[in-house]
């Protein structure tokens, strides 16, 4: 088991070096012969044109089709797996002071990390904001549009389902999903049904058909989709939209990056008194899984199959951590949003205070617990704090498109950060239970 991980992390590894390397040739390609070019056509035709598009009718996209069938495949087994994960691990759980404890320990963990994320992203990016950084001018682009504000506490509505039928039917319900697995865990825990009822079977079952549909997936397509992946993503990400904004850009990598490898190890080492470098060596492919694929829904499969075989988390905590940490644990998307929001109100000239800056954080905090598992979200969901904050301006949403232009990397790398914080919080609640194999995580 252990080799066979190892093999797929290096795997997964050499995908995303030549992935990126190929971007970037095909990058150099597009600025020197231009967009607009034939020779560029024919090459974008062929190989990365989103064959769904209008006017591309005639183009192939073969590494758009590529990695769009891998990503649609793990997307067919995301609302089995987080709602038979979470009914079982909650359902078998006999103790239910234990559950109370680890369902107190799970939300508390979350909070907890997410609001040093926002502390350590706000006080950065207001610093920077009060420097004048981010008095950046914008020109040449056009206002955004397609995308309207909601009241960030709408989240809470969308917890409870109006039709059950609609959680099973759609990937971005999860909260829903995950609030009726709650209630089915905690009433077949309640009327005393042992792992030989009729519905602890079915989910039994429906979960090991999930397992070897996933294994089968992600170890025989996986590093293939990770290179389509990266290679589109770079090879159609024009660089001419990342000279406006390069003080957003740069911070906001320096956070996640600084987060992602100085903040989780402390955290490991700290909390779970665990090896933070045994730790980043085997949760590195969830890194680059996550950055490849920009979704948290798509990455949980491995993320579960990594903790719990590799990290020795036992797996009813990881089966009931991981799918919730997925819908409401977003560090990354949290640090996102912030630095996007101080950005965005330096570009429109807004001021922004002590107190506006609280403000921009507790909305921060709930519209990423609204943000769906999917790529591209977390910019989407920005213009709830935007419209929350006033900051609607002409220039300010001029700087808006700008950043749903270049977002992408960003957004590869938020994800990233996201999974790695669902797996910390895994392992420390584990640790703190006494259902973390040392032995496992060790070897």
């Amino acid at each position: 088991m252990k080799n066979n991980s190892n093999r797929l992390a290096v795997k997964m590894l050499i995908s995303m070096v030549a992935g990126i390397a190929a971007g970037l040739v095909f990058m150099a390609i597009r600025e020197a012969v231009g967009a607009s070019s034939a020779v560029w056509q024919t090459i974008n035709n062929l190989l990365f044109q989103d064959i769904t598009a209008a006017g591309a009718e005639k183009a192939i996209g073969l590494f758009y089709i590529g990695g769009q069938l891998f990503v649609k495949a793990l997307q067919l087994v995301i609302v089995p797996m987080v709602f038979t994960s979470i009914v079982l691990a909650i359902g078998t759980i006999r103790d239910a002071a234990t559950l109370g404890r680890v369902s107190a320990k799970t939300f508390g963990w979350f909070l907890m990390t997410t609001t040093v994320a926002l502390v350590l992203a706000g006080a950065v990016a207001l610093g920077c904001y009060n420097m004048g950084i981010f008095n950046t001018t914008i020109e040449g682009l056009a206002a955004a549009t397609g995308s309207t504000g909601a009241n960030p506490l709408n989240v809470i509505l969308n917890i409870v389902p109006s039709n059950i039928a609609a959680s099973f039917s759609v990937n971005n319900a999860v909260l829903s999903l995950i609030f009726l697995a709650i209630v089915i865990g905690l009433s077949l825990n309640k009327n005393g049904y042992g792992e030989e009822s009729v519905i602890n079977r079915l989910c039994k079952e429906l979960s090991d058909v999930v397992v070897v549909f996933l294994n089968f997936v992600v170890n025989k397509f996986g590093p293939i989709a990770v290179f389509m992946l990266l290679s589109r993503t770079f090879a159609t990400y024009g660089i001419d939209y990342l000279k406006p904004a390069a003080a957003y850009v740069i911070l906001t990598v320096a956070l996640l990056l600084a987060y992602l490898f100085i903040g989780y190890p402390l955290y490991i080492a700290i909390a779970a008194k665990m090896n933070p470098v045994t730790y980043i060596k085997k949760i590195f492919k969830v890194v680059v899984f996550g950055f490849s694929t920009s979704s948290s829904a798509a990455t949980l499969p491995l993320n579960t199959e990594t903790n719990v075989r590799d990290l020795g988390v036992d797996n009813q905590i990881a089966s009931f951590v991981l799918p919730l940490g997925m819908t409401i644990n977003m560090d990354g998307t949290a640090i996102m949003q912030v630095v996007a929001t101080l950005f965005l109100a330096g570009v429109g000239g807004y001021e922004v205070t002590l107190l506006n800056l609280v403000v921009i954080m507790v909305l921060a905090l709930i519209a990423s617990v609204g943000t769906p598992a999917a790529p591209g979200a977390g910019a989407v969901i920005l213009f709830t704090i935007l419209s929350g904050m006033g900051f609607t301006g002409e220039a300010t949403m001029m700087g808006y498109a700008l950043i749903l232009a270049i977002n992408r990397p960003i957004e590869m790398l938020v994800t990233s950060l996201n999974c790695v914080g669902d797996s910390v919080a895994a392992v420390a609640i584990a640790k703190s239970e006494g259902k973390l194999d040392e032995n496992v995580f060790n070897a």
